[in-house]
């Protein structure tokens, strides 16, 4: 029966999906597709980019080489792929609920031999196997796209990349299935609200030293491709903020196995 929920669950959202997917994908080959046009003006680019003052600092410009093949595409590529990734899976996972729940569907959900457990097991595997996909195809669209413009890959830094981008999905998600389970009045706008209000945060960290601490408090911060890029991974950076998605949601589980469907 849990099972049957996950495939449900999964046909239900594949139209939604494709659209995601062919948007957020098909940029980022995009993106991809316009280097060999940037290269020979690649210099340049760099200088111009440099001299952007505040805009330069929030996006790691400063310290990425935006005219290298890598550095053009973690920032270009990057924004695309962590901000609409992160917008897809807050809009699916504030819903995942919650929504059962305003549609008057959750009782019917809970007549059935399942038991809430399953049912967050199979709401959260569905939602998580989504977002995994959307950034699988981004990472095949981005290397293909390379490799059809003849441009070496360098995968070890491309792998870890994509790795990252796609832990700060889950990191989103864990966050908005919370939400969704604590909350019959969480929509997918507030999931967006969310993942919007992150991304600004990471934004204004980079802008303000002084308010330089509140890196530790977005996913955004661990997954910018100026730092994963030059110093790698932080498990420091990332660890605090990974803890409290992950307590949210497991008080988020608690509240749902224990809360009136049916109010």
């Amino acid at each position: 029966m849990t099972n049957a929920l996950f495939r449900f669950e999964v046909r239900r959202g594949a139209a939604a999906w494709l659209v995601w997917a062919l948007c957020v994908a098909g940029m980022a080959a995009a993106c991809v597709a316009l280097w060999p046009q940037m290269e020979a003006d690649a210099g340049a680019l760099g200088v111009l980019f440099g001299q952007m003052g505040a805009f330069t600092a929030a996006f790691g410009m400063d310290r990425l080489d935006i005219g290298s093949f890598l550095g053009f595409y973690g920032i270009e590529g990057g924004s695309i792929v962590t901000l609409g990734g992160a917008l897809y899976a807050a809009s699916i996972a504030a819903e995942a609920l919650s929504g059962e729940e305003r549609a008057g569907t959750a009782e019917l959900l809970l007549t059935h031999p399942l038991g809430r457990r399953r049912v967050l097991a199979a709401k959260g595997l569905a939602v998580a196997a989504r977002i995994l996909a959307l950034d699988a195809a981004a990472l095949a669209a981005g290397a293909a796209a390379a490799a059809a413009a003849g441009q070496d890959i360098p995968w070890e830094k491309l792998l870890l990349l994509h790795a990252v981008w796609a832990l700060l999905h889950l990191h989103i998600t864990a966050l908005c299935l919370a939400l969704s389970a604590m909350w019959r009045g969480c929509a997918a706008g507030a999931g967006l609200g969310l993942a919007a209000g992150l991304y600004f945060l990471a934004l204004l960290a980079n802008l303000a030293p002084a308010v330089r601490c509140l890196r530790y408090l977005t996913p955004f911060a661990y997954a910018e491709a100026a730092a994963l890029l030059t110093d790698g991974f932080d498990p420091a950076l990332a660890l605090p903020g990974l803890a409290a998605a992950a307590l949210l949601a497991a008080v988020g589980c608690w509240r749902y196995r224990r809360k009136d469907i049916y109010g």
